[in-house]
């Protein structure tokens, strides 16, 4: 145990729950440390952020984040200010004086925290005195013409000296650092060379070669232990990156990642076993009406049928009120992300809907960044001639409105032919004729840089799927990030998440998984694999995940031509679900979103804290041997009402009803839910805070009280 305060397990309603009596934070100051603080790259940056506000409540003043310094970024999200802790106060005030330039101020973020962040460029001068200092710490050397590598280290170099600076005045305080990633790893390195007093956790969210030899299509999971490691970094030329990640999980006192995929991975590549797995969590915003997230769905899934009107004019054959919107997003990794097996199982998926005559549509938006040149003629004109016509429409309609206002007023039942005069008519007919079209429409909504050689336009052209009247499946490429400025689809992702059916991300690298995370939250059903952190997550805690709209495709232990055909199945199974299994499934898929919450996986993050104390200060801190904490039994059920599970309980026939079955009527949502929030309640209620009341360091007195209550 930590001495002078417990640390123990009891169990509340046979879920294991973790006992910390209060951790005294006045008495610690805990630094984060990530490239991504304030600075958006990947997805460390949501980790950071949304976990910011949860640490924050706990921490109080006396929790930090250290980033880089960019002045856009500087001006749009940080309020500068006076550090108010004398301790770092001095040490921003004397690496400043000795020719820094470091910034101080609170993240505009939910949370508030404050962060340092120092300039890369002002202190480059210094380059090769710490290119030194890495070599005599670990014999890393680093390519002068590494530019990102270069920066890394003047970043990690500004880190340590600044920890240094810290632990000379801090006093009775113990320091606490948490490192985020390679990027800030000879941050870790220098400070343990230097015997700093500090307790150092590194974090990995995705090793270096990991998504390097996955990006080469190699068979990564089946050959793990074959990898001749210094081989395969030094052919890449990233040997030195290697080296700096290898070194920093070797430095810390614990090592921790966010799943159990990517702790496989790590003992393998990076030849250390992770102590702890820190899960990524949201900030999960509960809607005060029940059916808020259902309501958002259907009126921005009007928006995205709207650019469906103007993407697809002279070929809008389809009922859009029976098309379903499908997606997949993130960064272009052709293959680590799953776009390959998509595009073939949606192939497949468009062949069995045709061939059972299927009245359903399925529309499909890559939502992938890619060069480009400028915005499609074809699809800009294709919105142009949709307002157009929404214009003549509402100009022909306020016409025949008062028309047939005075009709009425009079006591008559108006003349349809004489309220439609011959212009009305011939503005009409002007109007269909603009709609004809004689290319077809087009797959992407910009124009490609690399066209001939793009992986999605090369294989859509090879499987055929042209947007042809004849296709069920439609694909939309779109390369680009969504905006509410876009003047072709003018939404945030949020809203075009909340109006999609359907979320797909069939990855094969995947350490973790925030687009299907943010889906659940959402209440939006996704597709992800037993290769992603997310679905690994989902099939511990989850009993049956396809019945709460979570898919999971093996993609570990079968072959791709299987995980293939196991991905159209749920595609099609999707396809053939009416309306009403639709709204069972979203409401189910909603209440997954309390797992997610950084107030419940928060506990992980402290769980590696008291370990790295026990290990950095041994004299002082004892932690008895005990297991992390662990949710291991506990399972959302299997829902017990009809549908189960969806997908699994349709007619043979692919058509879509919303007549309603003597089966489905006996699903009650209120029932399943309050069984539900009774699963999951005891380990949520660890992060309750009462309206008005910012907690600093009372968490775990509070922990206590409560386990009392419901035991």
């Amino acid at each position: 145990m930590l001495r002078g305060r417990s640390l123990s397990v009891t169990s509340v309603s046979g879920l294991p729950r973790w006992e910390v009596e209060e951790l005294p934070v006045e008495d610690f100051l805990l630094f984060e440390v990530s490239w991504e603080v304030t600075n958006k790259v990947g997805g460390i940056y949501t980790v950071i952020q949304t976990k910011a506000k949860t640490t924050a409540e706990e921490w109080g003043d006396n929790y930090f984040l250290i980033g880089p310094y960019f002045e856009h970024n500087m001006k749009t999200q940080v309020e500068p200010c006076e550090p108010l802790n004398e301790t770092v106060r001095r040490a921003v005030d004397t690496m400043n004086k000795h020719g820094c330039q470091v910034h101080f101020g609170r993240w505009l973020i939910e949370g508030s925290p404050y962060v340092v962040l120092f300039d890369i460029s002002y202190s480059a001068w210094n380059l090769d005195r710490w290119k030194g200092d890495l070599w005599e710490a670990c014999s890393v050397g680093i390519p002068y013409h590494d530019r990102e590598a270069n920066d890394m280290l003047i970043f990690g170099s500004l880190t340590a000296w600044f920890l240094k600076e810290v632990t000379d005045h801090a006093d009775d305080k113990h320091v606490i650092a948490q490192f985020h990633e390679w990027q800030a790893g000879t941050g870790l390195i220098l400070s343990r060379a230097r015997k700093l007093p500090i307790a150092t956790i590194f974090t990995t969210h995705a090793t270096l070669l990991g998504r390097y030899l996955c990006a080469a299509n190699t068979d990564f999971y089946n050959r793990l232990d074959k990898f001749d490691i210094d081989k395969e970094a030094g052919e890449r030329q990233i040997y030195h990156r290697y080296c700096m990640e290898r070194a920093s999980v070797h430095c810390a006192h614990v090592f921790t990642t966010v799943s159990e995929i990517a702790a496989i991975e790590a003992e393998h590549m990076l030849k250390r076993k992770p102590d702890v797995i820190t899960p990524n969590g949201l900030n999960v915003k509960k809607f005060s009406a029940v059916h808020e997230f259902q309501n958002l769905h259907a009126m921005y899934k009007a928006r995205i049928q709207d650019f469906v009107r103007g993407h697809f004019y002279g070929h809008l054959d389809f009922d859009l009120e029976k098309t379903l919107f499908l997606f997949i997003a993130g960064r272009y990794e052709f293959s680590n992300k799953g776009a390959d097996i998509f595009l073939e199982s949606l192939s497949r998926l468009n062949f069995l809907l045709r061939m059972h005559k299927s009245d359903v549509t399925v529309v499909v938006f890559f939502i992938m960044p890619a060069k480009t040149n400028n915005f499609n003629v074809e699809t800009l004109k294709g919105q142009a001639v949709r307002k157009q016509l929404w214009d003549t429409a509402r100009s022909v309609k306020e016409k025949f409105g008062k028309k047939l206002y005075d009709a009425l007023l009079k006591g008559e039942i108006p003349d349809m032919n004489s309220i439609l005069d011959r212009d009305d008519l011939t503005i009409m007919k002007r109007a269909i004729f603009s709609t004809q079209r004689h290319s077809l429409p087009p797959v992407t909504t910009h124009n490609m840089i690399d066209d001939s050689t793009d992986p999605i336009l090369s294989t859509i052209r090879r499987i055929g799927l042209f947007n042809s009247r004849t296709d069920r499946v439609k694909v939309i490429l779109h390369p680009e990030f969504l905006s509410s400025t876009s003047p072709l689809l003018p939404m945030d992702y949020e809203e075009f998440v909340r109006g999609c059916h359907l979320g797909v991300f069939p990855s094969y690298y995947e350490p973790w998984g925030y687009t299907p995370a943010e889906c659940t939250v959402m209440g939006i059903p996704s597709v992800t694999t037993n290769l992603s952190g997310f679905g690994c997550f989902m099939q511990e805690h989850v009993a049956d995940p396809t019945a709460y709209g979570i898919y999971i495709v093996d993609r570990r232990f079968s072959s791709p031509d299987d995980s293939c055909n196991q991905l159209t199945k749920f595609l099609y199974g999707f396809c053939k679900q009416s309306r009403r299994q639709r709204i069972i499934q979203r409401n189910r898929t909603e209440r997954l979103s309390d797992l997610l919450d950084w107030r419940y996986l928060g506990r992980y993050y402290r769980h590696a804290r008291h370990l790295t104390l026990s290990r950095a200060f041994p004299d002082k801190f004892h932690m008895e041997p005990t297991p992390p904490p662990t949710t291991e039994g506990f399972k959302f059920p299997r829902p017990p009402s009809v549908p189960p599970s969806p997908s699994l309980s349709q007619a043979s026939s692919p058509q879509s009803s919303d007549v309603e079955d003597d089966e489905d009527e006996r699903y009650n949502e209120e029932e399943e839910a309050e069984r539900d929030r009774l699963n999951i309640k005891s380990p949520l209620s660890l992060g309750h805070v009462p309206h008005g009341k910012k907690k600093l360091h009372g968490e775990y007195k509070k922990l206590n009280s409560l386990l009392a209550e419901q035991s």
